[in-house]
Order: C-alpha cells, then sequence, then structure tokens
C-alpha cells in the first residue's frame, strides 16, 4: 500500500475509532458490574475525627468507617434504638446518690480495620480486637481540651470526665516530661475517670452525675466511636506523618480506601467487620429488618428477597465532588449518580401535583420523602415589655392573635415547593410525642378569630390607644437577602391585616446575635434540628435555664412558665411510655397557650432515587444508612448506555471532510504512478 493510502487509512480508522469509543462515562468500564454507589457531595469534609467531627459531610464518611456501640432501627419510626457493637442496648441502674450508671458489653471478635499503626502494639500486627479500653479512652478525648470536641457538655454528664480534662491541661502545662509522653500514657497518669469503669476486656460501665436517659443516643453517634489509641499516637501530622483527622481508622462496615477529599472520596467494604466475619450471629446493626413501620411493606421495604439478609450489599461507596447543582442533577438524570435531591431551577420539571411528573417515571425514578426531625419557628422575645410576659393576659393574646394570622400552609407554597409540614407543637413527626392528629387551636389560621383576641388584649383593630396608631412591633431578623427579605414580608403583610405595625429590621447575622445577647429584639424566626431523636432535644428549647439572653443557651424566646420548667426536668429523666407521654402532653397545652412560639413547619425532605437503587429510606437524621441499600448493577449499565448514546454527527462529519481532502491527493498520486 502506498503511503498516501495508508495515511488515509489510519486516520479514517482512528476517526472510525473515535466513533466506537465516544462517551461521556466518568468511571471505568470495569466497575460497570459493581454494586458501587455513586453520591455527588460539595462542600469537603472538615475533619474525620469521630469525637470532633458534626458536620453532614463528615458524617458521610465516619459514619461508616467508625461503628456504634448502638444502632437505630432502619424502618422503625419513632426512630428506636438498637444494640450495634455492644449486645444490648442497656438500662440505666442507679448506683447511689442520684447517680445512674449504663453497663455496655461488646460482641466478641470485633476487629479494628488493617493499618499500620497497629505495629505500636507488636512487630508485624495489621490489626487487632475493639477491647472496652477503647471505649474509654475515646471518652477519654472527648473530655480532653487538646481534641476540642463539640460534644463535652452533654457528655460531660459522666462521672469525672470534666475534672479528668482541667487534671490533664494543668499537667501538659506545668510538666513538659507529661506533655511528650505518648497519648495514651498521658491518659493513664491523668486518669482514672471515675465514670468510666472498664470490667473486663468486652465490658464498661458509664456513670452519670444524675439520670440523663438520653446518654444512649450518644453512643448511637460517633463522638463516642471506639478509636485504636495507635492510630492517635502515630497520626500527629508532625513530621511529615498523616493527621488522625485524615486517616481514620475505624471499625465500621467500611474502610476509607481513597481521600482526595477535593474530588473524590472512596469507601471500600470491610471484611473484618462483624457483620461480614459473622453472619450467623444476625446482629440488628448488621442484618436487614423483618419489620418496620406502617406502610413499609407496601413500599416494598420488606422484600422477602432482603430479609434478614447479612449487611452490607454493597461492595464500595464513590463519593465524588459537585459545586454546582445543574451539572450534578444532570449526571444524575444521565444515571452517573443514583440519588438526587430536587434542585429548584427543575422543581416543576421533576414534581407535579405533588408527585413525581411522567418524565420522571418514564426514567423509572422513585421520589422518596421524609420529614426532617427539625422546626422552622417565630419566637417572641418574653422579656420584652411590650409582647412579652410582664403584661398577663393582655400580651398573651397578643401572641394568640399572631399566632393565628400566619398561614404555614400557604408559607410552605410559596417559599418551599409545598416541602413540609405545617407545625402544631414544638415536636416533629418521628420524634416520641409527636401526635398527627393534633390541631392546636392557635395554629389555624383564623383572621375573625384574631381581631376578637386583638380587641380583648386592648388594641381593637391593631390600635395602640396611648397612640391612637396602628401598634408598632419591630421583626429582627439576621439576614439580608432578597428571598428572606420576601419570607418576613409574607409574615408582617399577615399582621398586617390585623392593623397591627411590624416593621422587619434585618442586619447581618454578627449583629442579630448582638442584639439577642442584649436583649434588644421583639420577634424573630429561627430553626433547630434535633442531635438526638428525643422530645428532650427539642423541649429544652423553651426551659428557663436554656434562655438565650442572661444564660447564652438556645432558648432565644427566653420563655420561662415554672409550671413548664417542672415537667421538663420529669420528662427529660422518663423513658418513653405513657406517664412519659402524659407529661409532655400537659407541657404541649401549656405552650399552646402561653404562645412564646409560633410554630411554623416541619422542613421535608424529597430525595429521587433510581430504580436500580433498592431499600431505600431516608431517615432525616445524618445516619449511615448506605449499608441497607443494594444496587442491580446490570439495570444500571444497560439504562446508562440507552440514555448517554454519543451524538456522533461531528466525528462523521471530519471523516467526510477527511475523504474529500485526502482522497484527490490519492487520486493525484495514482495517475502521476501510471
Amino acid at each position: 500500500m502506498s503511503g498516501a493510502l495508508r495515511y488515509a487509512a489510519a486516520l479514517g480508522l482512528a476517526v472510525m475509532a473515535a466513533l466506537a469509543g465516544c462517551t461521556n462515562d466518568p468511571y471505568p468500564a470495569a466497575d460497570a458490574v459493581e454494586k458501587i454507589l455513586y453520591q455527588p457531595f460539595d462542600d469537603p469534609p472538615k475533619t474525620l475525627d469521630p469525637q470532633v467531627a458534626y458536620s453532614v459531610v463528615d458524617h458521610m464518611v465516619i459514619g461508616y468507617v467508625y461503628d456504634t456501640l448502638l444502632g437505630y432501627h432502619y424502618l422503625k419510626r419513632p426512630f428506636t434504638l438498637i444494640p450495634g457493637m455492644a449486645e444490648q442496648v442497656p438500662e440505666g441502674r442507679p448506683v447511689g446518690g442520684g447517680r445512674v450508671a449504663y453497663r455496655f458489653r461488646l460482641r466478641p471478635d470485633l476487629r479494628f480495620q488493617e493499618d499500620p499503626c497497629f505495629s505500636l502494639s507488636g512487630a508485624g500486627a495489621r490489626s487487632r480486637q475493639v477491647v472496652a479500653d477503647d471505649i474509654a479512652f475515646s471518652l477519654a478525648r472527648v473530655g480532653d481540651p487538646a481534641v476540642g470536641s463539640p460534644v463535652l457538655e452533654a457528655l460531660g454528664k459522666i462521672t469525672g470526665l470534666v475534672a479528668f480534662g482541667k487534671r490533664i491541661e494543668e499537667r501538659r502545662k506545668s510538666d513538659p516530661a507529661f506533655a511528650a509522653l505518648r497519648i495514651d500514657a498521658q491518659y493513664r497518669a491523668a486518669g482514672p475517670i471515675e465514670g468510666i469503669r472498664v470490667l473486663g476486656e468486652r465490658e464498661v460501665e458509664i456513670v452519670l452525675d444524675d439520670a440523663y436517659p438520653q446518654i444512649l443516643y450518644w453512643f448511637a453517634m460517633p463522638f463516642t466511636s471506639p478509636v485504636p489509641w495507635e492510630a492517635v499516637a502515630t497520626y500527629t501530622g508532625e513530621g511529615g506523618a498523616d493527621s488522625f483527622a485524615e486517616h481514620p481508622v475505624g471499625s465500621g462496615p467500611f474502610v476509607l480506601a481513597r481521600y482526595d477529599k477535593r474530588s473524590r472520596i472512596v469507601l471500600q467494604r470491610n471484611e473484618q467487620w462483624y457483620g461480614v466475619l459473622h453472619p450467623e450471629w444476625k446482629a440488628p446493626a448488621a442484618t436487614y429488618p423483618s419489620e418496620g413501620a406502617p406502610g413499609d411493606a407496601e413500599e416494598g421495604l420488606l422484600d422477602p428477597a432482603y430479609v434478614g439478609r447479612p449487611l452490607p450489599f454493597l461492595s464500595r461507596i464513590e463519593l465524588r465532588r459537585e459545586k454546582e447543582p445543574i451539572p450534578t442533577f444532570t449526571k444524575f438524570l444521565q444515571g452517573y449518580y443514583d440519588a438526587s435531591g430536587v434542585i429548584k431551577e427543575s422543581f416543576d420539571r421533576v414534581i407535579q401535583k405533588g408527585d413525581l411528573s411522567p418524565d420522571m417515571r418514564t426514567l423509572g425514578i422513585h421520589l422518596a420523602r421524609s420529614v426532617e426531625p427539625a422546626i422552622s419557628y417565630l419566637g417572641f422575645n418574653m422579656d420584652d415589655p411590650v409582647v412579652g410576659a410582664k403584661r398577663g393576659d393582655r400580651s398573651r393574646k397578643l401572641r394568640q392573635a399572631m399566632s393565628l394570622a400566619i398561614d404555614s400552609k400557604e408559607f410552605l407554597r410559596l417559599f418551599a415547593n409545598g416541602r413540609g409540614i405545617p407545625a402544631q407543637t414544638p415536636l416533629p413527626p418521628g420524634i416520641f410525642g409527636y401526635d398527627a392528629e393534633y390541631a392546636n387551636p392557635f395554629r389555624q389560621p383564623d383572621l375573625e378569630r384574631a381581631a376578637a383576641l386583638l380587641d380583648e388584649a386592648g388594641y381593637p383593630g391593631g390600635i395602640d390607644p396611648s397612640t391612637g396608631r396602628p401598634l408598632h412591633l419591630t421583626f429582627d431578623a439576621g439576614d439580608t437577602g432578597a428571598a428572606a427579605l420576601l419570607q418576613f414580608q409574607f409574615y408582617t403583610s399577615a399582621w398586617r391585616r390585623l392593623g397591627l405595625d411590624v416593621e422587619v429590621a434585618a442586619t447581618s447575622y454578627n449583629q442579630f446575635q448582638d442584639k439577642v445577647r442584649r436583649g434588644a429584639y421583639q420577634i424573630f424566626t429561627w430553626g433547630w434540628v434535633a442531635d438526638y431523636p428525643d422530645p428532650e432535644n427539642f423541649l429544652f428549647l423553651l426551659w428557663s435555664p436554656m434562655g438565650r439572653t442572661h444564660g447564652g443557651g438556645p432558648n432565644t424566646a427566653n420563655y420561662s412558665n415554672p409550671r413548664y420548667d417542672e415537667l421538663f426536668v420529669r420528662m427529660k429523666a422518663m423513658s418513653d411510655g405513657p406517664e412519659r407521654l402524659r407529661v409532655i402532653d400537659e407541657m404541649r397545652e401549656i405552650l399552646q397557650q402561653d404562645r412564646p412560639w409560633i410554630e411554623n413547619y416541619y422542613p421535608e425532605r424529597y430525595a429521587l432515587y433510581h430504580g436500580w437503587v433498592e431499600n431505600e429510606k431516608p431517615a432525616g437524621l445524618s445516619l449511615p444508612t448506605a449499608k441497607y441499600l443494594d444496587i442491580d448493577a446490570a439495570e444500571r449499565a444497560l439504562l446508562r448506555v440507552a440514555w448517554n448514546e454519543p451524538i456522533t454527527w461531528p466525528a462523521y462529519a471530519l471523516l467526510g471532510l477527511v475523504v474529500v481532502v485526502v482522497a484527490p491527493g490519492i487520486v493525484t498520486f495514482l495517475r502521476e504512478r501510471q
């Protein structure tokens, strides 16, 4: 073959090869048949230290790498604790002086993932068993001021934990030799911690200063996950060593296989996890559940093909960083991410009449709704002389009237695409004490009744008799953005219909916080997301010792009611049951009348899943639920190909151009050879 012909043939073959291989698939072809869950993330994790990490994206990683003594039932609502690494959920036992003890017994043969740090325990060691001393070490880290755990206030109820932190800090400052000791040696020398009693290789007892049943929820979070001292001692971040904050060594169902936190994070199934090593145990947190909440069976969440099977079903979790929501959602529609939220730019295309659009159904996409354990509310500063408690029944009726003017359903329609449930009490769905049938008489919009209450309050038609003008109030806010101002105007317009003059005083967030500290505010809007699913975590927001202005707590309303306080103290020390429910109901009635809050809505999350994802049930809480998911990788691979057929006309045009340009040269070459 002549040189020209060889050149033309090679170029043609190259173009055809490009046509055949043209694809926008971002993943290796070999991964197409793997049970891999693909998820996007936007901001990189701040830390992977379980005693410190608090953000959702942090927990997207450490929730799988670090296991916990307790967990949550995947399907049941209200949320129910189940045993994890511990053999059972312990019950509190009085030990004198008002103190309460909880005893945890670890399962046998729990193992940390393989890691070089274990060479500190013995030459050539790559792993070891998890023992009770590891629980004690992790709790000591919570009390260590150098670690800076954000949950010390809650776990500080463990007898002696705060005192331990003070001792170790003082010794480090006063004794350089002590400060140079390895971390485990420091903890031993500064210990023991009275309320953390290691009773054997697999048993530890936690003693609290007083009754606090909610402590068990903290043992279902990574803050109390066992951590090997070898990892903390090895990964100091000094002298070129990795930092423990970016080199986790856990005992969970997955291990961190790759950590490029600004681009890609890979979690690989941990073959040393107890659920993998011992499926015969049928351990609750390592087995797909056989029962759930009402409606779960109808939703396919109790499929016999999964019930009782060992977890996890996935071989890998891939997290890819995406900075912009629209390209991320596009990749979801192409099948390159398995789940997605609903972005506002595409909401009307995706959701129609409160359900999935026909286009989405055609793609086999599922919509999963979950009400978050959270609340958004409007509050009154109860220290204020006009809207607060000082004017007694007069200001109470003013607050009741203002509550009746706010239509939460309309607010959700205008500002949240209807995603949410109008709130009736501080307790959202999924929390013990929530009653779906309860209708707060002051949260059903009724302008006529509101006007009558204003008359009784001494403000007929909204007029302040001392001025002869509409009663002037201030709505204080820490957001000056256009979207936020529209929401604020929704509230003030509602109150204007009663004849009230409510002025929006929007400032920067820091300026607003300063107002709150000084008590220089009247009406505000705020929200709360549960740290753990217990009514105490919401009702404490109105407990007087938590007052914001005087005590720096989260009771921004500065609400104080002696009977409510008395009931709260009783309620928080009780376990769930009929008696606790009676106490919660009485607290609800007090708040219903006093109106320190106008409960606005419980936010609802819409999640989209492709049809190849099995067993999805969003929790609302930041929980590691991916171990329950399964992927039909074959179906995904076929649909990805179908949905992403390459646009080949540019390549064919290039081939035509090659023929047009090269062919005359070939003809000329052949003629010259004749």
